[in-house]
């Protein structure tokens, strides 16, 4: 069970994230539409793992890999948005969302 403190942590943190990707996606990963489904923080609020839903683009990997090497920027960028929020900035982990892929894929098979 998250502790109060790391919710906070987590929707500050998917707040700001958010932002950078409505605002930077279009430079970074051209039609690729990222949004950003869940954040958990450890409970130590050292490591946010970040799930992304990635619309818009065929290889959702391809977009993650660049995610990784962006990090840094991402980083820089986050620490300015929530410095007057957070302490320290906690590390980042991206994944992949895939739980509505696979909501829709069980919801093919149950309607044939």
């Amino acid at each position: 069970m998250e502790t109060i403190k790391q919710q906070r942590v987590a929707s500050v943190i998917k707040r700001a994230l958010s932002e950078i990707f409505v605002n930077e996606a279009k430079e970074w990963f051209g039609d690729a539409m990222i949004t950003v489904t869940v954040v958990r923080v450890t409970a130590d609020l050292k490591l946010a793992k970040v799930y992304l839903s990635i619309y818009g683009i065929a290889d959702k990997n391809e977009v993650l890999k660049e995610i990784q090497i962006l990090k840094p920027q991402i980083k820089n960028l986050m620490v300015q948005k929530i410095r007057h929020q957070l302490r320290w900035m906690p590390d980042l982990q991206f994944f992949i969302d895939d739980s509505l892929d696979y909501i829709e894929k069980i919801d093919n098979i149950l309607n044939k």
